[in-house]
């Protein structure tokens, strides 16, 4: 006797996954989210499908992706644009299929086809859903989702760019303070991950919006928000300090605004952010081709400045020792400073 009703079903090919995941998220229409049942029903469908693409894309646990599957599934996801669909519908998803879509847009950016990666590629033909992503940094529900989608765009040199040189880029100076403390700290994990992953891009950047992006940085370091102070000074030395920034910080160390401000840092109440202001100030004395009016004001605080650099430790060990050095070396050349008679 043949008991064929209890066949298991044929797998759905990558062609029908695909499909499954657009129809059902189509079905996110207006008319359907303000229904009840009708909007738990597509829901429901939602993450079924998604959940059908992360196993295809990564396997079950016992079964190992197929990879002629996988590289159909990611060459139908940017044919079809659920790349672009995911992304417009992600405020309508719940928890869990939220969830399900971020694991899912990890792994679709970093397949390749042909030596080619194809969603990338998608993205960089539809630049606009970057922008997306960013302004929903404003939305706390879906926030973390798409900081997560974002950084995992900005492993990718040609999308970082973008971002940086974007209008929306400059919605985090924004975001990084939110009064939301998981949100602003995602943004933050965001905004540094843009400052810090590609150094050539961010040189160029930085060399093309230099005025523009340390007027809006100098707001963060004097922010009245002890999180965003020690942040920001912390991001500021590690980007600067990059090589291929030291032009910028050659640049950087001339301003006499940006070393008012870094001392003073030097007095904030926070020892941790004395010692990073000190980093970026040992940088303005140190350097060989200080300006005058530079010289002048080290010259004018000396006592001051002494004094503070004097109780100034970071604690015990190795990394202390080179900090004491390193403090004898600019207390040395500010005492200098102020016992010449002029500054040319």
């Amino acid at each position: 006797m043949s008991f064929s009703f209890f066949k298991p079903s044929r797998p759905k090919t990558p062609q029908e996954v695909v499909k499954a995941v657009k129809d059902s998220l189509m079905a996110l229409d207006t008319k359907t989210v303000v229904e009840v049942k009708a909007l738990e029903k597509a829901m429901e469908e939602v993450e079924k499908n998604l959940v059908a693409v992360r196993c295809m894309l990564c396997g079950d646990g016992e079964v190992e992706p197929n990879i002629d599957q996988v590289s159909q599934l990611v060459l139908e996801v940017c044919k079809e644009d659920v790349l672009s669909l995911v992304i417009h519908k992600l405020p309508n998803l719940g928890w869990e299929a939220r969830k399900d879509l971020v694991h899912c847009w990890s792994m679709l950016l970093k397949q390749q086809v042909d030596s080619k990666y194809c969603s990338v590629e998608y993205i960089e033909n539809n630049f606009e859903l970057l922008d997306f992503l960013v302004v929903c940094y404003d939305n706390k529900e879906i926030a973390l989702n798409c900081g997560l989608m974002l950084r995992e765009c900005i492993k990718f040199p040609t999308l970082a760019k973008y971002i940086l040189e974007s209008a929306s880029f400059e919605l985090f100076f924004k975001f990084v303070e939110l009064p939301n403390f998981d949100v602003a700290s995602d943004a933050f994990s965001t905004f540094k991950d843009l400052l810090t992953k590609h150094g050539t891009v961010v040189a160029e950047y930085l060399t093309a919006h230099y005025d523009e992006f340390f007027d809006h940085y100098e707001k963060l370091l004097t922010s009245p928000n002890y999180v965003t102070r020690r942040q920001s000074l912390k991001l500021l030395s590690e980007f600067l300090l990059e090589a291929p920034n030291s032009h910028i910080m050659k640049r950087y160390v001339l301003e006499v605004r940006y070393l008012k401000i870094m001392m003073t840092l030097l007095k904030d109440s926070s020892k941790n952010i004395q010692i990073s202001a000190f980093h970026i100030f040992k940088v303005f004395v140190a350097n060989p081709n200080k300006p005058r009016e530079v010289k002048v004001i080290l010259a004018k605080n000396n006592e001051k400045l002494v004094e503070l650099l004097d109780n100034l430790t970071v604690g015990k060990g190795a990394e202390d020792e080179q900090f004491e050095e390193e403090k004898e070396l600019i207390i040395k050349e500010i005492k200098r400073l102020s016992c010449l008679a002029n500054f040319g």
